[in-house]
């Protein structure tokens, strides 16, 4: 089993950034994927970034050039690095483990860009 908690959410201005933390209750490098999800309001919960234990990483098209995802190891951390935020990357933010065959979540920090 793994626990997860998020912190860095908040309030910024339209062209921002915003760091968002998750530390996992168990060393990163036993977690197949640690992954940044969000889900605005209505809206269905979308992937924004996802990195491998081996340290390959994806993103959504919608964050690419903008968001970075990373991880310290030692800390059993992984980050979202948000840059040149807008106002539709308004949403809940969701941190993600997946450990064959379960995916663990994160409670959710809200991140809130104004225009």
């Amino acid at each position: 089993q793994v626990q997860l908690v998020e912190s860095g959410g908040g309030l910024v201005q339209a062209g921002g950034s915003l760091r968002l933390s998750c530390a996992a209750s168990r060393s990163s490098l036993s977690i197949r994927y640690m992954a940044w999800y969000r889900q605005a309001p209505g809206k269905q919960r979308e992937l924004v970034a996802r990195m491998s234990s081996g340290g390959s990483t994806n993103y959504a098209d919608s964050v690419k050039g903008r968001f970075t995802i990373s991880r310290d190891d030692a800390k059993n951390t992984v980050y979202l690095e948000m840059n040149s935020l807008k106002p539709e990357d308004t949403a809940v933010y969701y941190c993600n483990a997946y450990v064959f065959p379960y995916d663990y979540w994160g409670q959710g920090t809200q991140v809130t860009v104004s225009s």
